[in-house]
């Protein structure tokens, strides 16, 4: 069945009537959850069941599950998952024990995601830091390089799709050297096409191979002075489709955030028209997901083929993981002192 080219978010832990009235009608392809719309694991698998119901197919269902400061699914139900930088700083003389962590800290992660019916995870965080920058990356960030910024991402995103979850790398092509929040204004970069190629973009050309990338709200006056990389022609298909290579879905960030200015029917239209294949909208407010749902076109062509391709790398049958072996050899890996 057709469906279009957005991912929505709902306004709280159960659907309201309008909610599933207007999912069946706008057919999104898919759905975020948010803190909001989540209490307990029980709780959440019947909201998945009732975005897939509304949807009249098997939508997936997304989240942001990093760790840290960005964690939707936590206790007393989920445990506590450190923050990315926390595997970027253990044991310092053996790069191969914080990979190893790395990639087990997700694995971990996509077994509470599956559980629930939860299908992808906006994960990992590519951009890298720079001194000065703004702190909405900081300790999500795995390390302040590009090299380990890559290692361990890749980690990340190997863990997540063992478990049967779809990773999503974000900010392509980077966030990191961000002066402004982009949750709350636009940031602009002016940093050299040459000092980008070096830094922000290189964890990204690593990890062509992914399925799935969310696009960054910033501006780089190297590429493109005049707006930020989600609403970018540039931005889009000169470097995160040429430049880097990235052949996969492309998702933009959330269209509510304060980074992108203009209605919202013409925020979708200015990312797909700059050759985003999907947008994204979190908040569930549902008379800006009326407009995004107009501004959004039917899901074809070779933005579907990218659709269907990053579906189908989600495994039906997970790597086999002991639970319990693997939450105590995490905690022991996070010790102080270990």
């Amino acid at each position: 069945m057709p469906t279009r080219a957005f991912i929505a978010g709902c306004s709280g832990p159960a659907l309201t009537r309008e909610e599933r009235a207007f999912f069946r009608d706008a057919e999104p392809w898919g759905f975020i959850l948010f803190r909001r719309n989540v209490a307990d694991p029980e709780q959440v698998r019947a909201l998945c069941d009732a975005l897939r119901e509304a949807a009249g197919r098997a939508a997936p269902v997304f989240v942001d599950q990093e760790g840290g400061r960005v964690q939707r699914l936590g206790p007393p139900h989920w445990p506590v998952y450190p923050p990315a930088r926390t595997f970027g700083r253990l044991a310092a003389n053996d790069p191969l024990t914080r990979r190893e962590i790395a990639r087990l800290g997700a694995r971990l992660m996509a077994h509470d995601l599956k559980a629930v019916g939860i299908d992808g995870d906006c994960v990992p965080v590519l951009d890298v830091p720079v001194a000065g920058a703004h702190d909405v990356i900081g300790d999500r960030a795995y390390g302040a390089s590009a090299d380990e910024v890559a290692v361990l991402g890749r980690a990340a995103a190997e863990g997540l799709l063992a478990g049967c979850v779809m990773p999503v790398m974000k900010h392509i092509p980077g966030h990191g050297r961000a002066g402004a929040d982009s949750h709350l204004s636009l940031p602009v970069v002016k940093a050299s096409r040459r000092e980008l190629e070096a830094q922000d973009f290189a964890p990204f050309r690593t990890m062509t191979d992914l399925p799935a990338a969310m696009t960054a709200h910033v501006v780089y006056t190297a590429i493109d002075g005049d707006g930020p990389g989600t609403t970018s022609r540039r931005v889009v298909r000169s470097v995160i489709r040429k430049a880097i290579g990235f052949q996969g879905l492309l998702m933009t960030d959330d269209l509510s955030m304060k980074a992108l200015s203009g209605g919202f029917r013409e925020r979708a239209e200015a990312a797909i028209a700059a050759g985003c294949d999907i947008v994204l909208h979190c908040n569930g407010e549902m008379a800006e997901m009326k407009a995004v749902a107009e501004g959004a076109p039917v899901l074809r062509g070779a933005a579907k083929r990218r659709a269907d391709a990053a579906m189908a790398r989600i495994a039906h049958v997970p790597e086999p993981l002991d639970v319990d072996q693997a939450r105590a050899r995490l905690a022991a890996a996070l010790a102080p002192g270990a």
